[in-house]
């Protein structure tokens, strides 16, 4: 997506293209086979949703084939995992390739290890207390509570009299493999009807696939799971400049 003479262009394919993207099913498969996908077009050329999708049906709100309604669908299912894990930007990562990011981005790190040492701020552990709490045994319990993303902002103290820039830690969460979209829900009103926007309901990716599953990749260095991404890109895409590669997965630890 990128701006031309003041407007938003949508890059993407034809529908009779060969490669197109049509129904939610064959992105679920294209991000099984390719491993990990962001939403959108970035410096790496093909690898994202929006190049291989037909650009007139985003946001078209037709649940067939509209890619923005995907998202939903597909962070429900639990099945991918969806959030904004790419140089601060939405896509997918399917579960085999999970632990990997996870083991890279947290540099080894569960988040209370992360705060014991000083490596979280005040705010991240605001937010994250709504979803951590350690029991009697000193083990970690996740929360079953949803709460949508507009309320924890509230709940969290962030907003005009409280902490600011709550989109950037929620943001800096995701990017360290913490939190990740489990669903979506729009706002209800005092009568009982939907309004608005769908907002996102977050959980940690323990939450949702298990402690053992998640971390599996705990047992190799940081760097090392690092590597695998960047030869992975590297391998799909020969031609993507490295710098690119880079930006998008992060650097190297």
């Amino acid at each position: 997506m990128s701006v031309e003479n003041g407007e938003w262009v949508m890059k993407g394919v034809s529908s009779r293209h060969p490669e197109c993207i049509h129904t939610i099913e064959e992105l679920e498969e294209y991000i099984e086979r390719v491993g990990f996908l962001p939403l959108f077009a970035n410096g790496v050329e093909g690898f994202s949703v929006e190049e291989w999708t037909d650009p007139k049906y985003w946001w078209s709100d037709n649940a067939l084939r509209d890619p923005w309604i995907w998202r939903e669908q597909i962070s429900r299912k639990h099945k991918i995992a969806y959030g904004k894990f790419f140089d601060k930007k939405a896509g997918y990562i399917s579960l085999k390739w999970l632990p990997y990011f996870v083991n890279y981005r947290r540099d080894g790190y569960d988040f209370d290890a992360r705060w014991e040492d000083g490596l979280a701020n005040r705010r991240e552990k605001k937010i994250m207390d709504f979803y951590l709490r350690t029991d009697e045994d000193g083990d970690t319990l996740y929360s079953e509570e949803e709460i949508l993303s507009t309320d924890l902002k509230k709940r969290a103290g962030f907003g005009k009299e409280g902490d600011k820039n709550y989109p950037g830690i929620i943001t800096a969460l995701q990017m360290q493999m913490y939190l990740m979209t489990a669903d979506f829900r729009r706002r209800v009103n005092k009568k009982g009807d939907e309004y608005g926007m769908a907002v996102s309901i977050m959980f940690p990716p323990e939450k949702l696939w298990g402690y053992t599953k998640v971390c599996s990749a705990y047992d190799e260095k940081p760097a090392r799971s690092w590597q695998r991404l960047f030869d992975h890109v590297k391998e799909l895409y020969e031609e993507a400049d490295d710098n690119e590669i880079i930006k998008l997965i992060g650097k190297k630890p």
